[in-house]
């Protein structure tokens, strides 16, 4: 059999992304997933997916959504390339590849385009990014407010059939152990004891978010304790291969994307039947407190979508790892449906704040008190609308800025959360086609990496939408030269 032109590792959406622009020039393109076909679609199967892009409003997106009866009754603010960057430059406190960031934003809205010719389905996300007003209307806020039809599982279902459309061999269960090399050029893959050569190679296989070692030596210590949220093939493999031939790192090895993740589910890792309902994102409209009772971090300091991926570390430095996010009658019929309805799912419910401290087994004193601190110091004088910032403080330490809400109409609810790892913002340094480069900022010859495998775009946060955004984005330009 003839080899082929083009090895793509990995079957999530960057890895398909990248293997369908190579096909489309005529590329031989063999994709190679770790994992057996039941567990295949690496990271992405586990998102609601959300893809952040470019556009200009509910008219602008018409022509890739399907359609809903909705749409009538809907506001969705345009979201503009300056926008888009702000928001990454803003999250990742200035540390992010602007470069990479540029290629991402300009060509969001063509990727997305792109992939619905190929047959992707998109919807706004009403569920997730919208607040229903008294008067029937949807108003969407956030930035992120697209995602493919039936999120993760459609995202991965629907890239195999245009694989198959357009004649990439998918081979799965089957792991990379290293790449073959020709002096300075990547010409290959091992698989085991054999070889498989190619003209180039695209790595797509994540980052290393599913070995614990690794997150210990490079996170710091405890992040071996953390939740798996998504694949558990993500172990850093193929990054390690690229380093023994020279390849540099890139981005921020330190940090991850980490999320409030449910504590109190019994299988609460790399849960295919559930993925995201095990997330807990309603913390906005509560607060959330420790094993002492104490708060300790801004529920309010912004929209859920550019907290969320930074709040899982806070909790994993808590006592036990462990906090609670409290909510009274009111809020609680503000929370999502799909995670706080999620089937399994064991709150705390008491009818007194003090009964609610000693079934959470919290300080109640210490919880007690923090309530009433709050209560009291919230201004009252705005109205709360979680459509917008709107300034609802309470003046507590620590502050909440905004969606201060008074947790005083029993029964009380409270959801045991734990920090939960998404993946790793560290990796392969690349540039804006996916070109691995060396330590001195060669490109190694018919080496690429997309996706969560190359690092430089996030550091220490990350909003909502970017990653699969960054995946198809890149995906496809590394895809167009291999």
């Amino acid at each position: 059999m003839r080899n082929p032109d083009v090895v793509v590792v990995g079957g999530g959406n960057a890895g398909y992304c990248a293997a369908h622009a190579a096909a489309e020039r005529g590329r031989r393109v063999v994709l190679l997933e770790k994992a057996p076909r039941a567990h295949a679609g690496g990271n992405s199967f586990y998102t609601l997916g959300s893809t952040r892009m470019v556009h200009d409003g509910l008219g602008d997106l018409l022509e890739v959504l399907e359609p809903d009866e909705r749409h009538a009754r809907t506001e969705v603010p345009p979201y503009s390339a300056v926008e888009f960057l702000a928001d990454l430059e803003r999250v990742t406190g200035g540390r992010g590849d602007k470069e990479l960031a540029e290629a991402v934003v300009e060509g969001s809205r063509d990727a997305v385009r792109w992939l619905h010719a190929l047959g992707l389905r998109f919807q706004l996300m009403y569920e997730r990014q919208a607040h229903e007003h008294p008067d029937g209307t949807f108003v969407f806020w956030g930035g992120s407010h697209v995602r493919n039809v039936d999120g993760g599982p459609g995202l991965v279902s629907v890239h195999e059939q245009i694989a198959a459309r357009l004649g990439v061999e998918v081979r799965y269960d089957c792991p990379v152990t290293g790449l073959m090399t020709d002096g300075d050029s990547v010409v290959g893959v091992r698989i085991g004891d054999q070889e498989l050569p190619a003209e180039s190679v695209v790595i797509a296989s994540g980052g290393f978010q599913a070995n614990a070692e690794w997150r210990q030596l490079y996170l710091g210590d405890g992040w071996q304790h953390a939740k798996v949220r998504g694949t558990p093939y993500n172990t850093g493999d193929l990054i390690q291969a690229a380093l023994e031939i020279g390849a540099d790192r890139g981005g921020d090895w330190s940090t991850c994307h980490s999320v409030p993740w449910d504590a109190s589910f019994p299988e609460n890792e790399s849960n295919r039947a559930l993925t995201n309902r095990l997330s807990r994102y309603g913390y906005p409209l509560g607060i959330v407190v420790n094993r002492r009772g104490q708060r300790f971090l801004d529920e309010g300091a912004d929209f859920r979508n550019y907290t969320y991926a930074k709040y899982g570390k806070v909790i994993l430095e808590q006592p036990g790892s462990v906090a609670f996010q409290v909510f009274d009658a009111t809020s609680r019929s503000m929370l999502a449906a799909y995670e706080y309805e999620m089937p399994g799912i064991i709150p705390v419910v008491a009818d007194s704040l003090e009964e609610l401290a000693a079934a959470m087994e919290v300080d109640v004193d210490g919880f007690v008190r923090t309530v009433r601190e709050f209560n009291s110091s919230i201004d009252t004088s705005r109205s709360l609308d979680p459509t917008i910032k709107d300034g609802r403080g309470a003046s507590v330490q620590p502050v909440k800025s905004n969606w201060a809400s008074a947790v005083e109409a029993p029964p009380y609810y409270a959801y045991p959360v734990t920090c939960g790892i998404s993946f790793t913002f560290g990796g392969l340094r690349g540039d804006v086609d996916g070109r691995v480069l060396d330590r001195s900022d060669r490109p190694i010859p018919g080496l690429f990496a997309c996706g969560e495998t190359l690092g430089g775009l996030f550091s220490g946060n990350y909003p909502t939408g970017a990653g699969l955004t960054a995946g198809m984005v890149i995906g496809r330009r590394a895809g167009s030269l291999a």
